[in-house]
């Protein structure tokens, strides 16, 4: 959530932030709330402290403490209504963006094109993943349901060399791997930003009050959830391999076809919890592990400054990379690193203990690959390997 004092403080500067992303109106309703709240809480206060008399009261004073009684049984209703309609609109109100997170595209990006890495191949007639890949959606179908699918085969080989390629990475640059939960409670969904925003994207389990989760992100950040850390301990940096979940509503056209957009993937997460201060920096290092991921393969990207409108409710600022898809030609996501700052470290209540007493950390996080990296490779290479990837168990070629 929003540092609503610092939103009190300076609420212009606040609306025109979040205005941004389109939550004017919701910031308007949530100052409103906030301020009806503080203006009942010093009159409940008041009425509390009239009960308390010294001594046998007298008849004049019992039919005071009735009326006394009356009031603040309406008031106190008064000022729960209150307090539940501003933390409502609390876990609503989005985090602001950074000044430096763009309010118009560029071209057919979601932001700004910050740079244009390597030169897409020249393929006369570039085969897409399913021709190059052994890829079974039919049988995913039959087995699951629409946009789920078998990668079989060396194809698979590619793609568990994927991860353990990203993982050797992000071990390297100090962060410890996890294997985390994959079904997590409706407190982190809402932690991390994800609820209520985004609700309509996750699977929930009848019944049982657990979420699959659409990213590992979900897990990390509430590994140290309602903990006090030692800024001494920071940053803490987790790298997570997990299978995740997304109903991808509303995608259509070529999105839906083959793996490329489906409701079931792997990924390799990082996260780190960091000093305020250091945030923007870490931001920037995230950004570097990925892009030399990326780099290293020989994969032309892009990279993007995503726009203010298009930015997560959690996310201060993101940086998207846009590998070159032959068959489509064009530019899509890859991965993404974002800097929540402390919107979900206030959600979840992860602070540290520093010289002023405890404040909330920062949080960041970054996709190292997911299984798009394999169709990336499929696509650029048109099946053949590349050598980085071989000593991770990958073979030469792909073999459909």
């Amino acid at each position: 959530m929003i540092d609503l004092r610092a939103a009190r403080a300076n609420p212009d500067e606040y609306r025109a932030a979040i205005a941004r992303k389109g939550y004017a109106e919701q910031f308007d309703e949530l100052l409103a709330a906030d301020e009806r709240w503080r203006e009942l809480v010093p009159q409940v206060d008041e009425l509390r402290s009239r009960q308390k008399l010294k001594g046998k009261p007298t008849p004049e004073q019992v039919e005071e403490l009735k009326q006394v009684k009356a009031d603040l049984q309406r008031l106190e209703g008064e000022l729960a209504e209150a307090e539940s309609a501003r933390d409502e609109l609390l876990r609503v109100v989005p985090n602001p963006p950074h000044e430096s997170v763009p309010d118009e595209p560029e071209g057919d990006a979601e932001g700004e094109i910050v740079r244009l890495v390597g030169e897409p191949p020249q393929l006369t007639d570039p085969k897409e993943h399913l021709e190059l890949g052994r890829f079974d959606m039919e049988r995913g179908a039959r087995l699951s349901g629409s946009r789920f699918g078998y990668i079989i085969g060396d194809t698979a080989r590619l793609a568990l060399a994927l991860y353990r390629y990203a993982l050797d990475r992000a071990i390297a640059n100090d962060f410890v791997p996890v294997i985390p939960p994959i079904l997590v409670r409706e407190e982190a969904m809402y932690g991390t930003g994800f609820f209520p925003a985004e609700r309509f994207e996750i699977y929930e389990v009848a019944d049982e009050g657990l979420y699959l989760t659409g990213t590992s992100e979900v897990a990390l950040a509430g590994l140290h959830m309602g903990e006090i850390l030692d800024a001494d301990d920071l940053p803490l940096r987790y790298t997570a391999f997990s299978t995740n979940f997304r109903r991808e509503a509303g995608s259509a056209g070529r999105d839906t076809r083959g793996m490329f957009r489906v409701h079931q993937f792997n990924k390799v997460e990082m996260f780190a919890y960091v000093l305020p201060e250091d945030s923007w920096d870490e931001l920037e290092r995230l950004l570097e592990i990925e892009e030399s991921l990326a780099r290293d393969l020989g994969l032309p990207y892009r990279l993007v400054n995503i726009e203010a409108s298009e930015l997560s409710a959690a996310a201060a600022k993101r940086y998207d990379i846009e590998a070159w898809f032959p068959s489509q030609e064009r530019y899509r996501e890859i991965t993404s690193a974002s800097n929540t700052t402390d919107y979900q470290a206030r959600r979840l209540g992860i602070r540290y203990r520093g010289e002023k007493g405890t404040e909330y950390v920062h949080t960041l996080n970054g996709t190292a690959v997911t299984d798009r990296w394999a169709l990336a490779v499929l696509e650029n290479f048109q099946g053949e390997v590349p050598e980085v990837l071989r000593e991770f168990g990958a073979p030469e070629r792909v073999k459909p």
